[in-house]
Order: C-alpha cells, then structure tokens, then sequence
C-alpha cells in the first residue's frame, strides 16, 4: 500500500514536469507573434479550449471537490495562467473579425467554468460533487488530447512531419502515459481515461514520426530566379499552429 502511494505521488510529480514542457511549447510561437505584432494564420481556439481544460481540472484537484489530487491542480493552475497569457496576446495582436470570435469564445469559456463550480459547490455535495467535477473536467481533456488529430491528418496527407515537431510528440506521450497511470493508481476513472487517450494519440504520433521523419518538406518547383524551392504547402494552417500543446494535461 505505501509502495502504491509513493509511485502514485512520483507518477504526479513527473506528470507535472512533462505538462509544464506542454504548457510552455507555445511560447515560441507567441515570441513569433509578439516579434511580428500579428496573429497571421494561426488559430486563437486551441488556447482558449485549453484554458478551460486547465480551470476545470484545476477545480477538480481541489480538496473540498477531490481529496488527495493536488498535484493536479498545481500543474493545471500554471497551465491555466499561462493560457490565459496566450489568450492575452493574442487578443491584443489579432485582426478585428478573430479578436470577436475569440472573446466570444472566451466567454462562453469562462460561462462554462463559472457554471460548474457554482453548481458544484452549491447544489453538490461529498462524492456527487466530485463526479460532476470530474465528468467536465475528463470530457474537455479528451477533446483538448483530441486537438492534434488534424495536425496528424496533415502529416499523412502531405507525409511531412514539418507541422509536428517531435518533441511536442513526446512530451504529450509521455504527459498523457504519466497521468493515465497516476489515475490507475489512485483509481480515479476521472484522471485515468481521458489521459489514456493522450497517451494512445501521442503512441500515434510517435509512430507518425518515425514514419515519415525522414521528410521535412516537399519539392516544389519554382519558376522565380530559376530556383528550386523547397516548401510545405500549408492548406490548413488556420487551424494547426505549434499549439499541441497546448497542453496539456488532465
């Protein structure tokens, strides 16, 4: 039984370090962004969903909604700080028509966080409490791990990994496989499923990598300057930025 809590807590902790690389990833993005004064093609909505992925699962980690989960509440409170300073900039940078739909988007983001914890706390009490929490926070951190499926469709349609570095690859592996067995060993359906995904995705991802690793972009003849020009073509690129990550985690 202690053995169970000392690999349930060190499974935590190194779920927290892998989240925290996932957290950050964007920011070489939004160095780019601040750098150009301009949101160019890249998408606001995988912040904004993952802001709310964080507040929901940082609520969840509390004490008075689920007992001995902390360490999910502390890495998801930084995600959740760190997002929204994505979600800052990028409304500050953004053309008019998106700087709308993000804010909007926003709300209904923060409408949906308010909703569950006041109902939470007020209507719910001991373990129904703690479903309700769970069950928004597992459903929104299935589809924050969901978020990389088109990156993945682009990979294999253009069998370029341009759009999928690596190491955002691995950290989302290694992020999801972490927690997925922190909730295994602390039997909390609401951690384990919606983390076994990320780790099955990021298993997928991986393999999409070494498949095609080899290929970083794609011969494109070009008749300016009699040059050969080598470029990825980039038919979706409103809606896969380097946000993988976005994070993140529970």
């Amino acid at each position: 039984m202690a053995i169970i809590k000392i690999l349930h807590t060190l499974f935590g902790i190194f779920g927290n370090i892998t989240g925290l690389f996932l957290f950050l990833a964007p920011m070489i993005t939004f160095k780019r962004v601040i750098m150009h004064k301009s949101t160019e093609q890249f998408s606001g909505i995988p912040y904004v969903m993952t802001l709310l992925n964080c507040l929901l699962s940082t609520w969840y980690g509390l004490p008075f909604v689920s007992p001995n989960n902390m360490l999910v509440s502390i890495i998801n409170g930084t995600g959740a700080g760190l997002e929204a300073f994505y979600v800052l900039v990028f409304l500050i940078f953004a053309p008019k028509k998106e700087k709308a739909k993000i804010s909007g988007i926003l709300c209904v983001v923060l409408s949906i966080f308010s909703t569950v914890a006041l109902v939470s706390m007020l209507a719910l009490h001991g373990n129904k409490r703690k479903v309700f929490s769970g069950f928004a926070a597992a459903i929104f951190s299935i589809i924050m791990y969901g978020s990389p499926l088109s990156i993945m469709r682009l990979v294999i349609k253009t069998k370029s990994v341009e759009y999928m570095p690596f190491f955002l690859s691995l950290f989302v592996f290694l992020c999801g496989t972490s927690w997925f067995v922190y909730g295994l060993l602390g039997k909390d359906p609401f951690i384990a499923v919606p983390n076994g995904v990320g780790s099955f995705l990021g298993t997928a991802q991986l393999i999409l990598y070494a498949i095609y690793r080899e290929n970083k972009g794609q011969i494109k003849k070009g008749e300016e300057d009699g040059r050969v020009e080598m470029e990825l073509e980039k038919p979706y690129e409103k809606e896969i930025p380097n946000t993988q990550s976005g994070d993140a985690k529970v």
